[in-house]
């Protein structure tokens, strides 16, 4: 599966970096190990899309101590 994503600039300089190695989101996608993310830069300003993009692949998912319906998923760029 595919998923894509809206990310602010912050955190996506950050995955972009390799600093960041995860996404927190609501789960109403059923994210699942191996789904590929497309993570989609958005400009905190305008909150428009930059054009600028990252694939990505999801390598682990926990719910642990999360909101209802939240997941924490770890992420490596392919």
């Amino acid at each position: 599966m595919v998923h894509e994503l809206k990310i602010d600039r912050e955190y996506f300089m950050a995955v972009l970096e390799d600093l960041k190695k995860f996404e927190i989101r609501y789960n109403d996608r059923d994210f699942k190990v191996g789904d590929i993310v497309i993570l989609k830069e958005i400009d905190s300003v305008n909150r428009k899309l930059t054009g600028r993009q990252i694939k990505t692949e999801i390598t682990y998912i926990t719910n642990y101590e999360q909101k209802n319906n939240y997941v924490v998923f770890g992420i490596e760029k392919v």
